[in-house]
């Protein structure tokens, strides 16, 4: 059974995040989520050929590997952030470009297949840094970016922020 966190009230994330929090399964399988979730987006990916992942459905979008390499960003980002808030540091750590990153991020020179063995190593990171903070460790705060977070609520954002993205792959590129 995947350990029990809570999912976070609105006082621990900021009003950005709705958008991603939104999305989660509220019950506190934090865990079975980040597990799940990858295997979802890994058989939806699995879906389009190479000419498809590195398409876009509108001049200006990311394609289907950068929105992947983005996530990929996204969710270190947002695991360090957590296990800096974990260890109390009070740093206001830096937020980032994310246009930016997914621009400079070469997805377009990158196989599908280094891409996902990636993001397989990342989430895998994440289950694991999640899995091993305490409860006290979870409900500890921290500023990125001039915005104050719980680690919890870091943690539900990498799910949230997934789902997010999935959602519109399958209905900008998949019209479904």
């Amino acid at each position: 059974m995947d350990k029990y966190i809570g999912f976070p009230s609105k006082s621990e994330y900021p009003p950005y995040a709705e958008m991603y929090m939104m999305w989660v399964q509220k019950d506190g399988t934090l865990l079975h989520q980040l597990k799940n979730n990858f295997d979802i987006t890994a058989t939806l990916v699995s879906t389009f050929s190479k000419e498809e992942l590195e398409h876009t459905y509108i001049t200006g979008k990311w394609t289907i590997k950068e929105v992947l390499t983005h996530l990929v960003d996204d969710e270190r980002i947002y695991a360090y952030r957590a296990m800096a808030f974990a260890r109390n540091d009070s740093t206001n750590l830096p937020g980032f470009a994310q246009d930016d990153y997914t621009k400079f991020s070469d997805s377009h020179l990158r196989t599908i297949e280094n891409i996902m063995a990636e993001y397989k190593a990342v989430r895998m990171a994440t289950i694991t840094l999640f899995d091993g903070f305490s409860e006290k460790a979870l409900m500890r705060m921290g500023t990125a970016d001039g915005n104050k977070a719980s680690v919890r609520a870091l943690g539900y954002h990498i799910v949230g922020h997934e789902l997010h993205h999935i959602k519109i792959i399958k209905e900008k590129y998949l019209g479904i």
